[in-house]
């Protein structure tokens, strides 16, 4: 459990600005635990809004996309809540 903080896996880095996204998730129940994926970064550098897309279902949870500019990372979610998670996220990117 070395790697782990408040839910979510540090084994890897985490995309500027999403950690307390993420984190938030945890907190609120709607998540047991989340573990981040590789960074994955386009050569062409471009600015742009922060997005957390539901990607798909999982056997133990939910596939997300980690979205900055032209920089993108999974995120694999533990959770029991599939619905009420994916319905969370779509408020969160109406907001975003």
């Amino acid at each position: 459990m070395k790697y782990r903080k408040k839910g979510v896996k540090r084994e890897h880095s985490i995309i500027e600005d999403f950690e307390k996204d993420l984190q938030a998730l945890v907190e609120i129940g709607l998540a047991k635990s989340i573990i981040p994926g590789r960074i994955y970064t386009s050569p062409k550098a471009q600015k742009g809004d922060k997005i957390i897309k539901y990607q798909y279902d999982t056997e133990t949870g939910a596939k997300l996309l980690l979205k900055k500019g032209s920089t993108v990372q999974e995120a694999f979610v533990i959770t029991d809540k599939r619905q009420e998670l994916r319905a969370y996220l779509l408020n969160l990117e109406r907001e975003m």
